[in-house]
């Protein structure tokens, strides 16, 4: 699997686990979806992904997004 997909994959996570948190535990787990999106934006702007530096560390190969 390459970086690319793992942070996709990453990110849709993190997405699918806020809505069940949110629905399930407290509303205000709403706001961490909101983070999530905000970073989103934020590494699509400025190319800077916390998620992809991680995985880079753990030795997942590189893609064609995240060079």
């Amino acid at each position: 699997m390459t970086l690319d997909r793992s942070v996709m994959m990453f990110a849709g996570a993190m997405v699918l686990l806020s809505v069940v948190l949110t629905v399930w535990v407290s509303p205000y787990f709403v706001w961490f979806t909101v983070v999530i999106g905000a970073n989103l934006i934020q590494s699509s702007i400025t190319g800077f992904c916390p998620a992809a530096s991680v995985f880079r560390m753990m030795g997942i190969q590189k893609g064609c997004a995240f060079e």
